[in-house]
């Protein structure tokens, strides 16, 4: 057949950790007609932060900024890879980078992005999240984060410098890049009970590798405000920036409303 396109709607590429299983599994949930998805990954180095800071000495947070040092030195890579490809947009299925030095670093780190992807449209997990809780009018928010302390800091000074009002931010604090994907439900659920309140209008969950999908629909029901874990919302920019806008039912109130 000629001019034969397997997705004729979208290609959309996906830079991922090499440590994420969270993103994949994610995206396995959303098989649309017309749309394929094709992950990039970038090496991680720093995987165990808790280890490397009984090593060094160093203080948690310092290896954690560390870790995302050497993530940008990687990303790079992993972009002209996908680009091969020859993808019509590009997704970021990672989180902590986009929320870093609030909103004059998120600014700069897409615009890094952008710089080496040309025209190709990019939606990264902040924009994505800053859309969706604009979407339902939030102004009051809570966030439930898998960083340690210093990666809860800038969630709340990205969230602060757009406008809304962080309520709480919970940082469970996982030891390592791959201990984020082995976060058991009970600490997400004991986070979520955490960070709720009467003045919370929605809750958003950070850290790309810690997939919530199976359990934050369930829980807008339970507590009856909408709960945005970071992938959904990123893919369902992804989609929307495509032009694809199919509502999808079970994921959630965002692809189911809007």
């Amino acid at each position: 057949m000629d001019n034969y396109q397997i997705a004729k709607r979208a290609q959309i590429g996906v830079l991922i950790p090499s440590t994420n299983t969270g993103v994949e599994y994610d995206l396995q949930k959303f098989i649309l007609d017309g749309v394929s998805w094709h992950p990039s990954r970038f090496w991680i180095e720093l995987k165990n932060w808790q280890e490397e800071q009984d090593k060094t000495g160093e203080g948690i947070d310092n290896v954690f900024e560390r870790f995302l040092d050497m993530m940008r030195d990687e990303i790079p890579i992993s972009i002209r890879n996908v680009l091969s490809a020859k993808i019509n947009h590009l997704m970021l299925g990672m989180s902590a980078e986009t929320f870093w030095g609030g909103l004059e670093g998120n600014i700069k780190f897409e615009q890094e992005i952008q710089d080496q992807v040309g025209d190709i449209g990019v939606t990264t997990a902040a924009a994505a999240t800053r859309d969706a809780l604009n979407c339902f009018k939030a102004k009051n928010i809570s966030v439930i984060t898998p960083y340690p302390p210093v990666g809860d800091v800038n969630v709340r000074r990205f969230f602060s410098d757009i406008g809304f009002n962080v309520i709480h931010v919970k940082g469970m604090a996982r030891p390592s890049a791959t201990a984020i994907a082995e976060t058991s439900i009970s600490e997400v659920l004991s986070a979520v009970q955490e960070v709720d309140g009467d003045n919370v209008d929605a809750i958003v969950q950070c850290g790309t590798n810690l997939s919530t999908i199976d359990l934050f629909p369930t829980l807008e029901h339970t507590l009856s405000k909408p709960m945005l874990p970071i992938n959904v919302a990123t893919i369902w920019g992804a989609l929307r920036a495509v032009g694809v806008k199919d509502k999808i039912t079970g994921k959630g109130r965002l692809l189911e409303e809007f």
